[in-house]
């Protein structure tokens, strides 16, 4: 999507952290929106980002996003276009779910730790519980460009971050505690608590032209077609049926996020029908 120039997006601010160490920019195990999905071709255990575990890192000091002052600065950096999303992410969750308070947003340089392991994007974008803080690199937009087939144009950039700010409003809702994320399979819950942030990413485009900054001004212009088919593009990259495909051998048992269709079609769902139509876990496995 597209920031109207002039919109005013000062007010929350994202953090930059990390630049120590190198960044990991390449290898078979640098796939997906969520970690978890690197297990499926690494054997490694990513699934505590999600789930509130992992090993706890010490917190780093961050520094504040400068130089995001309006729309046009959105519309020409990635860093600028999340932190600009960020304030258009929460103004719709704060319309839409009673108590609803932000995470926090931090822009990753290179890596940094949290309390959900180290964050890069080797990692990808994460939401982290115990933090109740997102994680993006804007470098694993290159990555989902050149391993993965994506364009990742600007919304589907910001269907990535929307995402993730719907693993936000499940641990607010008591998702995890309710529906823990045990097991894989189509009909895990880890896909439906997935399936689930897709859909509430799908909810929140078809509502984001309707935000409006402190002066009245739309953040966001509607999305074209070219940029929703763009999104879902990237929904379908991160299918785990595509991701397992790039090594031979797709098996469902192991899924973790679901398929290519399922994610197209649960953030379709969320766009044409809004968060109510987002209750992944009353689907049967054969509506899922």
């Amino acid at each position: 999507m597209t920031f109207n120039p002039d919109a005013d997006v000062t007010g929350r601010s994202a953090k930059r952290r990390g630049g120590r160490g190198p960044v990991i920019a390449g290898g078979a195990g640098v796939l997906g929106i969520a970690v978890v999905v690197i297990s499926l071709l690494t054997g490694q255990d990513f699934s505590a980002l999600l789930g509130g575990g992992g090993q706890q890192g010490a917190a780093e000091p961050g520094t504040a996003i400068e130089g995001c002052a309006t729309g046009e600065d959105a519309n020409t950096d990635d860093a600028c276009r999340l932190d600009a999303g960020e304030e258009v992410i929460n103004s719709f969750w704060e319309a839409t779910l009673e108590g609803y308070r932000a995470p926090e947003l931090v822009i990753v340089e290179q890596q940094t730790s949290t309390a959900c392991g180290t964050a890069s994007n080797a990692t990808g974008p994460f939401y982290c519980p115990p933090e109740e803080t997102v994680y993006v690199d804007p470098t694993f937009w290159t990555i989902i460009r050149e391993q993965l087939g994506a364009e990742a144009g600007d919304l589907a950039q910001l269907y990535v971050l929307a995402h993730e700010y719907g693993h936000h409003v499940q641990q607010l809702r008591g998702t995890f505690e309710e529906h823990p994320r045990e097991g894989t399979g189509e009909d895990s819950n880890a896909v439906r608590t997935e399936l689930q942030a897709d859909c509430f990413a799908g909810a929140w485009v078809a509502d984001a032209a309707e935000q409006e900054d402190r002066n009245g001004v739309p953040y966001l212009q509607e999305p074209t077609q070219q940029q929703i088919d763009d999104a879902l593009a990237a929904a379908a990259a991160v299918g785990d049926d595509h991701i397992q495909s790039q090594s031979g051998r797709v098996n469902p048992e192991s899924w973790t996020h679901g398929s290519s269709e399922q994610r197209q079609r649960w953030f379709m769902n969320g766009y044409r029908g809004g968060v109510n139509d987002c209750d992944t876990f009353a689907a049967s496995g054969g509506e899922l």
